[in-house]
């Protein structure tokens, strides 16, 4: 007898309760999905993943150095960081997510990526506060100081609905400064959000980087048999300090 929902992990957390999920859904021949449920609201899901893809793909295409070293915040079901390692130029890639949880999910192969990240020498996962990180001198807390060529970021849903309230200082123009300090010259932010470009948050990157844009990044809902949008946020710091 095939099973059609089961819950592989279920913890309790700060920021509620963390839910990974497998399904198969029988309108699209039984498609395996796994899904995170955070504090009862929709997370991420294996179904829609070309935006996070595109986070990656946006961000580094965006790069003049010839082996960038990047910083993901965010690990969820890993799209964002596979796609940065699936460009070979990457040296190397710290993904830093506040939920232990998480990571024992990739380390212990509870969701499809989880083998292929923890394979590649080029990845290694923080347990920590991106936000805290990012505002210390410490992105890395293994290499304090340490600046990188690209941070790509997905955690907050947007720059407005968030999923803690004492993230809402970095999405200022101070916030957004310090963590361009964590930069090469020349490097680039980029960031998901689930709605439609911010001009108030357009207008803070553009007061802490040099230059900004918003990409609307559309995919199709096979369930609801529509397109979606969302948004990637591509910022670049000044060649110069």
């Amino acid at each position: 007898m095939s099973i059609d929902f089961e819950e592989l992990d279920y913890q309790e957390t700060e920021l509620g309760e963390l839910s990974l999920r497998r399904r198969g859904i029988l309108s699209l021949g039984g498609m395996e999905v796994y899904e995170i449920q955070l504090g009862g609201a929709f997370l991420m899901s294996s179904l829609f993943t070309e935006v996070e893809v595109a986070l990656a793909d946006l961000a580094l295409a965006e790069l003049d150095s010839g082996a960038p070293d990047v910083v993901v915040g965010g690990l969820g079901l890993g799209y964002t960081a596979c796609a940065a390692l699936r460009n070979p130029a990457v040296q190397s890639l710290v993904v830093i997510e506040a939920l232990p949880s998480v990571i024992d999910w990739h380390r212990q192969g509870l969701v499809p990526l989880g083998a292929q990240l923890t394979a590649d020498a080029r990845c290694r996962f923080v347990h920590g506060d991106f936000f805290a990180l990012a505002n210390s001198n410490a992105l890395d807390p293994d290499n304090p100081g340490k600046k990188f060529h690209a941070i790509l970021l997905d955690i907050d849903h947007s720059p407005r609905n968030l999923l803690h309230s004492h993230h809402r200082s970095f999405y200022g123009v101070d916030g957004l400064r310090q963590l361009a300090l964590h930069l090469h010259p020349g490097g680039v932010f980029a960031m998901w959000s689930d709605d439609p470009p911010d001009e108030e948050f357009l207008t803070a990157l553009d007061g802490a980087f040099a230059e900004c844009r918003a990409h609307i990044v559309t995919f199709h809902n096979p369930l609801a048999e529509c397109d979606f949008a969302s948004t990637v946020y591509v910022a670049r710091a000044a060649l110069s300090r």
